[in-house]
């Protein structure tokens, strides 16, 4: 960050210079502007298009970021920090907030998910209802399983009375408050917020039962417990891979969009400019 902070001033210093030199300078930021989407898309197509290896694709999304974050300095010089004003200027200034906007979203969302380790290497989009339905198999034989033998009372003076019937109560948990959680994706808006309530409802109804049953099947709601924690990971990563794309969908349409109206931004003011500088 601190080479671009610099270059970013070493930007504002040169355009300075320029401008001093009784040459408008809205000529050279538009030109930094102009290569710098240039290098932008070429990224974009070198993803879609070339086969590189994890290492070189990591250099080119730095690389793009990088020169993402010069480009608004580049803006904020073009435009003087005034508003625009006609409508056309407006749809470049909108163009370009949108891009930054959605740019630097993405970039906090990669960088979110990385550091945080909220999403295993080995999920993927398409891996996520196998997984689950994996989870929903596990769980239900955890549940059905019943131990050999029920623990007897024993109280003094008379005969063993049954034991608890603990495995009737991990049943009735299963079917008021587990199945639901592992029929299918659930929860995405508290995910999407970044809420936990819900897991922790679901928790602490386990706990509470665990309270109250015999050692072997506290082992059996720990392991449901660990079971429905993963779940939970499942629909997260679900919601945030999603997203991972979604954006996508507003960054890259944007960005063509802006580069478009760039071109015949630079059209218009070389058609009645005197001199290309």
């Amino acid at each position: 960050m601190a080479a671009i902070a610099a270059l970013s001033a070493g930007l504002f210093w040169l355009v300075y210079i320029y401008g001093n030199g009784l040459r408008d300078p809205r000529y050279l930021d538009g030109w930094v502007l102009a290569g710098g989407m240039a290098v932008q898309i070429y990224f974009h197509i070198a993803i879609k298009t070339a086969r590189l290896s994890p290492k070189s694709a990591m250099r080119w999304r730095k690389t793009h970021i990088a020169m993402g974050y010069l480009l608004i300095a580049a803006f904020v010089s073009h435009s003087g920090l005034s508003l625009p004003d006609t409508g056309f200027e407006w749809a470049l200034w909108a163009g370009f907030v949108l891009v930054t906007l959605s740019g630097i979203f993405g970039v906090y969302l990669g960088w979110s998910l990385k550091s945080k380790r909220l999403i295993d290497d080995g999920v993927s989009a398409e891996r996520i209802p196998v997984l689950r339905a994996e989870l929903a198999r596990a769980v239900h034989a955890a549940v059905v399983e019943s131990e050999p033998g029920a623990a007897q009372i024993a109280l003094p003076g008379l005969p063993p009375l049954p034991g608890l019937p603990h495995d009737a109560w991990i049943t009735d948990l299963y079917t008021a408050h587990l199945r639901q959680h592992f029929d299918g994706p659930r929860n995405a808006v508290a995910h999407l917020i970044g809420s936990q309530r819900h897991l922790k409802r679901l928790t602490d109804e386990i706990d509470s039962l665990a309270r109250y049953v015999d050692a072997a099947s506290q082992e059996k709601l720990a392991a449901i417990r660990s079971l429905a924690v993963e779940k939970d990971r499942l629909d997260f990563a679900r919601v945030y891979l999603a997203l991972t794309r979604a954006w996508l969908f507003v960054h890259v349409p944007a960005t063509y969009a802006l580069v478009v109206l760039g071109v015949l931004h630079g059209l218009v003011v070389y058609a009645y400019s005197s001199g290309a500088w």
